[in-house]
C-alpha cells in the first residue's frame, strides 16, 4: 500500500461518478481511501464550472486545505473548472501549491501523472484541447443501491448559458454491448437502481441502436430499477414515452429540463423548442404514463428576461406541476454567448426566484397530499434504526417503519401521512 487518498467532488451526477473512477485510477495504483483529508497523501478535488459559485467554492476550499494537509501530499485539481481556456494556468499562478493540474479530458492518466509527480518531485499542468483516446477505467462505487452508468459524453447543444460543451467536447457514445455488460455486471454485485448518464441520453446513437432501441436492450429478466438522466425536451420523443409505459423496470419518473416559460427566452438560449412544444410533450408522456413523476430545471434572470417573461415561466410551471424543481439564479460565465448579453441585477433575480419557489412549495405540498392513502413500491436505499428511506417508482420519498425490510429491498408501502412534501407509510399487505 503506497498510502491513502481522498477526493472531494463538486457538481453533478456526471462528476460523482468520474470520482468514482478516480478513485479506481487511485486504488489500483495501491491507494486506500481515507476520510479526512489531514490523512490524505493524495488530495483530489473534482471540478465543476457550472455555476460561478461553484469555482468560488474550489477557491474557498483550496485555501483551506493549504492550511491542514500533511507535508508531502500530493494536491491534484482536475475536471470542468480547469478545463476552461486559460483556467489552469491561471490557477497555477494563484496556487503555487498545487502539485498536479489536469483537466476533463486526459483525467483517465491520473495515476501515470501522480507517479510522475511522486518519481520527479516536478509540478504537472497538463490540459488536452480534446479527447485523444476513449478509456474505460475500473470504478470504486458507492456502496449504495444505486449506481451510475454513463452511456456517452459529451454534448451538441450549444445552449449559450452553458460552458459544458466547452469543457466536455463533442457527444460520443459507448459502445452498446459494453453499456448492457456494465448493467449486468452491477446488478449482479448487488445494485437495485441503475442510473444511465449523459448530458443528453436522448440523442444517445451507437450503429443502428438510438436510445429507445438501448433500453429495450436493458429491459433484463431482473428485478431492477432503472432510471436516466439527463433527457433533452427537443429530442425527447413519443417512442420514448411509450417504453417508460410498456417497460417493467424503467422507472415511471422523467427528468425534462424546461429552463424558461417563454419563447422569447428559449430561443435566446439556443434551445431549440417552443413552450407549445414542450408542454405538448409533457401531455403526450402523461397520456401513456399516467403517473409519471415529473422533474424540472428552471433558470431565472436570464439576460434581459423580462417581468412578462418570467410570468411566462411561473405560469408554465403552475401548468405541469412538477413533483420537483431544481430551481436556479442565472450565473454567468466567461466563454459562453449570454456572458454578452444585458445581464439583470441581482435583486431582480432574487426576487423572481423567491416567487418561484414559494410557487413551487404549494404546488409540492399539493401532490404529496394527493398520494396518501395510495400504495407505492419503495426501493430501500437508507436504513436507521427501524425507520426505512427510499423513493417510489415515480421518484417520490417515503419513509416507513419496518423490523424486516434491508436497504436494497423493494417494499410495498402504503402513504398514510404529508407534511409538505416528506411523506410517511406503512408497510401494506
Amino acid at each position: 500500500m503506497k498510502g491513502c487518498y481522498h477526493i472531494h467532488t463538486y457538481g453533478c451526477q456526471m462528476n460523482v461518478h468520474e470520482s468514482e473512477k478516480l478513485a479506481g485510477i487511485l486504488e489500483t495504483c495501491g491507494f486506500v481511501a481515507c476520510d479526512d483529508v489531514k490523512d490524505a497523501d493524495i488530495i483530489v478535488m473534482n471540478t465543476c464550472c457550472v455555476r460561478e459559485t461553484a469555482e468560488t467554492k474550489v477557491l474557498g476550499h483550496l485555501g483551506r486545505i493549504k492550511s491542514i494537509k500533511k507535508s508531502g501530499a500530493v494536491l491534484v485539481v482536475c475536471g470542468c473548472m480547469t478545463q476552461q481556456p486559460g483556467a489552469a494556468e491561471k490557477l497555477a499562478k494563484r496556487c503555487a501549491f498545487v502539485d498536479i493540474i489536469i483537466g476533463t479530458f486526459n483525467q483517465h492518466l491520473l495515476g501515470e501523472y501522480v507517479d510522475t509527480f511522486l518519481g520527479t518531485g516536478t509540478r504537472i499542468i497538463d490540459v488536452w484541447d480534446k479527447e485523444r483516446e476513449v478509456s474505460d477505467t475500473p470504478a470504486v462505487r458507492a456502496q449504495n443501491v444505486n449506481a451510475w452508468v454513463n452511456i456517452m459524453y459529451g454534448c451538441n447543444n450549444f445552449c449559450t448559458y452553458c460552458i459544458v460543451p466547452y469543457v466536455r467536447g463533442r457527444e460520443r457514445c459507448r459502445p452498446v454491448d459494453d453499456i448492457v455488460s456494465d448493467v449486468e455486471r452491477l446488478i449482479a454485485s448487488g445494485h437495485r437502481q441503475i442510473t444511465l448518464l449523459g448530458q443528453n441520453v436522448n440523442s444517445y446513437r451507437y450503429g443502428d441502436v438510438d436510445f429507445v432501441g438501448l433500453l429495450k436492450m436493458l429491459e433484463l429478466d431482473k428485478k431492477y430499477r432503472l432510471k436516466f438522466m439527463t433527457s433533452h425536451p427537443k429530442d425527447f420523443s413519443p417512442a420514448l414515452a411509450e417504453r417508460i409505459a410498456q417497460s417493467k423496470v424503467l422507472s415511471h419518473n422523467l427528468h425534462l429540463p424546461v429552463q424558461a416559460g417563454s419563447d422569447r427566452i428559449l430561443a435566446a438560449m439556443n434551445r431549440h423548442y417552443t413552450r407549445g412544444e414542450y408542454l405538448d410533450k409533457i401531455a403526450a408522456v402523461r397520456s401513456v404514463v399516467p403517473d409519471i413523476g415529473l422533474s424540472s430545471d428552471v433558470m431565472v434572470g436570464f439576460p434581459t428576461e423580462t417581468e412578462d417573461d418570467f410570468a411566462q415561466t411561473l405560469d408554465l410551471v403552475q401548468q405541469v406541476e412538477y413533483n420537483n424543481l431544481f430551481m436556479f439564479i442565472y450565473s454567468r460565465r466567461s466563454g459562453t454567448p449570454a456572458a454578452d448579453m444585458p445581464q439583470l441585477d441581482y435583486k431582480t433575480k432574487q426576487a423572481r426566484i423567491d416567487s418561484l419557489i414559494k410557487a413551487q412549495f404549494e404546488i409540492s405540498k399539493s401532490i404529496a397530499n394527493g398520494y396518501i392513502g395510495k400504495n407505492f413500491e419503495v426501493l430501500v436505499a437508507e436504513k436507521k434504526g427501524n425507520t426505512c428511506f427510499g423513493k417510489a417508482q415515480n421518484d417520490a420519498a417515503i419513509s416507513f417503519e419496518s423490523d424486516t425490510a434491508n436497504i436494497g429491498d423493494f417494499v410495498n408501502v402504503k402513504v398514510v401521512s404529508a407534511k409538505n412534501a416528506n411523506l410517511k407509510g406503512e408497510v401494506a399487505e
